[in-house]
């Protein structure tokens, strides 16, 4: 693979978003020989089965396409009540459908998080690695990237400001990329 992909999305909506703030800082320090592309969320309509047997709206269509498309995830989430948040859990659940032609089956998924407050999105990172695994996409085990105490680390706007956390993203997409070739050279073989 001469060129990695790599689809950048946060379970976040706020413009401020540290989430948001993490997978921007994962497309400004992208490493050569791999690019981050962001995509967001906020446009995909809540999961209606009657909806999806219409077929998928633009939003769906796009984000789907854009999944295929990619060689691997980075995925940004906060946590709410140790769990995903809903807009984050509702896109994955548009994704997966049909399950048979999902564009997470097999996708390499890296996962990270932040939060203000101290349990650094451990929880929520657990759970997302949960519904990566039941859909069939293949999450990176470590490096692990957990923020806690994010008001300290970002600035107003949510970006990151912390060069500690910057060289973890840096480590973080590294191995995502090698993680992906890995699982290319092993699928080919």
């Amino acid at each position: 693979m001469e060129q990695i992909k790599i689809l950048g999305f946060a379970g976040s909506l706020r413009s401020g978003s540290y989430n948001r703030g993490l997978i921007r800082a994962a497309v400004e320090l992208a490493p050569p020989g791999t690019t981050v592309e962001m995509f967001e969320l906020g446009d995909i309509p809540l999961y209606n089965q009657d909806i999806q047997d219409q077929g998928d709206s633009p939003a769906v269509a796009a984000f789907k396409t854009a999944i295929a498309a990619a060689d691997a995830l980075l995925v940004a989430t906060p946590e709410y009540n140790h769990c995903i948040p809903g807009v984050l859990k509702n896109a994955l659940d548009w994704a997966s459908r049909p399950r048979a032609t999902s564009p997470l089956r097999d996708k390499p998924v890296a996962i990270l998080g932040a939060t203000p407050g101290p349990g650094a999105t451990a929880r929520a990172q657990a759970n997302l690695r949960e519904a990566f695994v039941f859909v069939g996409a293949v999450v990176m085990p470590l490096p692990e990237v957990l923020v806690a105490s994010a008001t300290q680390h970002f600035d107003a706007d949510g970006n990151l400001t912390d060069p500690e956390i910057r060289a973890s993203i840096v480590e973080l997409v590294e191995a995502l990329a090698r993680w992906t070739v890995r699982l290319s050279s092993d699928r080919a073989a």
